[in-house]
């Protein structure tokens, strides 16, 4: 059993809670917090019959008004129209501000459902309840919520910060294989810009169960006691990067700008496979080729290198860039939020657990590592 960690920023401070059967605990929960009104449960088409419609059972049983929506799963839902509809459904059914938003799901859900408490009568509370890896250990920590346009991802949006994340992490044994594979390029992404530690464990877990590029691991296994004890345990140190590293640097001034670590190529190439590519599996590509290009600036060995790509390639990741026109990767990266006086603001690995941003790197060598 863990202790809850709390994110305390200058303005707010909230409990994140990672635990297997968290959600059980929810109406108490939501209780203590002073947190009443109807709930608007919003979750995707996924998680709606197997967990969704559960839950909202469980909160009515306990006394709470609930109203529930699903969203089509994927990317594709992170648009004005969705959000509208959103809107629509929460203003015809009356909503006030003393109400609060639940958003059951991945980072989609979460985004999507954070910006619609974030803009509906000027801002109400919402609770993350992240059913993914992804969204455990990055997405639903922090307050980004938002939606994408056709010229680049979460290009509109606001911080919003929950009044609490609750971390189910039973919730992981139904995940599609590919699904929670992409979650770990986050975990591992956490290990590289800020706990060398975190990163050791995962990989003495690979070892120990023989995980590498041919026979991957980083499956949940429920009937695996000790694995899924050593993976809850993991994403817990995972997440509290994430809130560390928030508390720091609410808005993306500083310090909050190393948790972008290969999201700059990510990023770019997630957009051109028209979201094909899930989030996870860009990231890892975008981690390798950021690498790579700190590898040629003289910031890290080889052996960085290598030891990062062993690592994705055990959790079931891998390290090649797809294809892609580097013209195009590169017009992207330009449009990235990172992006200051028209120069990007890479976040490169010096040693695991420690990251630099540098925003001196020329454009002939991007191109090369592109190509």
């Amino acid at each position: 059993m863990y202790s809850d960690l709390t994110l305390t920023t200058s303005t707010t401070s909230y409990p994140v809670i990672v635990a297997a059967g968290a959600l059980a605990d929810l109406p108490a929960r939501l209780r203590s917090l002073g947190l009443g009104g109807t709930l608007w449960l919003v979750c995707d088409g996924a998680v709606a019959e197997c967990y969704g419609a559960p839950l909202a059972a469980r909160l009515r049983d306990a006394g709470f008004v609930v109203q529930m929506m699903s969203v089509p799963p994927g990317d594709a839902s992170k648009n004005v129209a969705q959000l509208s509809e959103l809107h629509t459904w929460m203003i015809a059914g009356g909503v006030e501000r003393r109400d609060t938003v639940l958003a059951l799901g991945g980072g989609v859900v979460g985004d999507l459902a954070g910006f619609a408490a974030a803009s509906i009568l000027r801002g109400i509370a919402v609770v993350q309840l992240p059913t993914t890896l992804l969204a455990m250990v990055d997405a639903a920590v922090g307050g980004k919520t938002g939606i994408n346009h056709p010229l680049g991802k979460n290009m509109i949006g606001a911080f919003h910060q929950p009044r609490m994340v609750l971390a189910d992490t039973d919730t992981l044994a139904t995940l599609p294989p590919h699904s929670l594979r992409e979650g770990w390029a986050e975990v591992i992404k956490h290990g590289v810009i800020r706990d060398a530690g975190l990163f050791a464990d995962l990989e003495a877990l690979a070892a120990q169960r023989g995980w590498n590029a041919d026979h991957p691991g980083g499956l949940w296994d429920a009937h695996d006691a000790d694995l899924t004890a050593r993976l809850t345990a993991i994403i817990r140190r995972a997440v509290a990067v994430k809130v560390e590293v928030v508390g720091i640097d609410e808005h993306e001034q500083g310090e909050r700008i190393t948790l972008n670590y290969g999201h700059t190529i990510g990023h770019a190439v997630e957009q051109l496979s028209r979201y094909a590519m899930l989030h996870g599996e860009a990231v890892a590509v975008g981690m390798h080729a950021e690498a790579r290009l700190a590898q040629a600036l003289g910031m890290c060995g080889a052996d960085l290198v290598a030891r990062q790509a062993a690592l994705i390639h055990a959790y079931g990741l891998k390290t090649a860039l797809p294809s892609h026109d580097p013209d195009a990767v590169i017009a992207l990266t330009m449009r990235d939020k990172k992006v200051h006086a028209k120069k990007i603001r890479w976040v490169l690995p010096c040693a695991i657990g420690q990251v630099q941003v540098r925003d001196d790197v020329p454009e002939a060598l991007v191109r090369q590592i592109l190509s």
